[in-house]
C-alpha cells in the first residue's frame, strides 16, 4: 500500500490520464486551477506559485486539489467561483462524506461516485479511499 496517501508527506496526486480524457471529452476543459507544470491537464493552468485560491477562474475548469487540510479551501473556492461566475467546474476529490467541507460544498454540486478506487499517477497502488467527481454547473432545467 502507498503510505504517502495516508500521510501528509504528499498531498498532490496527478490525475489518471484515462479518467481525465473521459471527463475532458464531456466538458472540454480550458483551465486547470491547481496544477504542477509537469502534470497539468490544460494549456492554461495555475501552479502553487500562481495560487489558484486567489486567482479569478474562467472558462471550463478542472480541479484535482491537494488532498490535505487545504482541500476545504479549494472546495469553498470552487463553489464560490461557480456561484459568482456561473462557471462549469469539475472536481476530482476524495469521497469524505463525514467531513464538514463535503456537506458545505461538495453536496451542493452534482456528485458522481467512482466505482473503483483510482490509481493516481505515481502511486504504487490504488488510493486507500474512494473518490468522487463533483460538478458545479448550470443545468438547463434550473430556473424554469
Amino acid at each position: 500500500m502507498n503510505n504517502g496517501l495516508f500521510s501528509s508527506e504528499c498531498d498532490t496526486w496527478a490525475t489518471p490520464p484515462e479518467l481525465f480524457r473521459r471527463l475532458d471529452a464531456e466538458f472540454r476543459f480550458t483551465l486547470d486551477v491547481c496544477a504542477l507544470p509537469e502534470n497539468t491537464k490544460c494549456e492554461r493552468f495555475f501552479t502553487p506559485n500562481d495560487d489558484g485560491l486567489i486567482q479569478p477562474w474562467d472558462g471550463v475548469c478542472w480541479m484535482n486539489p491537494p488532498y490535505g487540510s487545504a482541500i476545504s479551501m479549494w472546495m469553498k473556492k470552487a463553489y464560490t467561483e461557480f456561484l459568482e461566475r456561473r462557471l462549469t467546474i469539475v472536481c476530482l476529490i476524495p469521497a469524505r462524506t463525514d467531513t464538514k467541507w463535503w456537506h458545505d460544498y461538495a453536496m451542493k454540486g452534482e456528485i458522481r461516485f467512482i466505482r473503483r478506487r483510482i490509481r493516481f499517477v505515481g502511486g504504487k497502488s490504488c488510493a486507500p479511499f474512494p473518490s468522487a467527481i463533483v460538478i458545479y454547473r448550470d443545468r438547463w432545467w434550473e430556473g424554469e
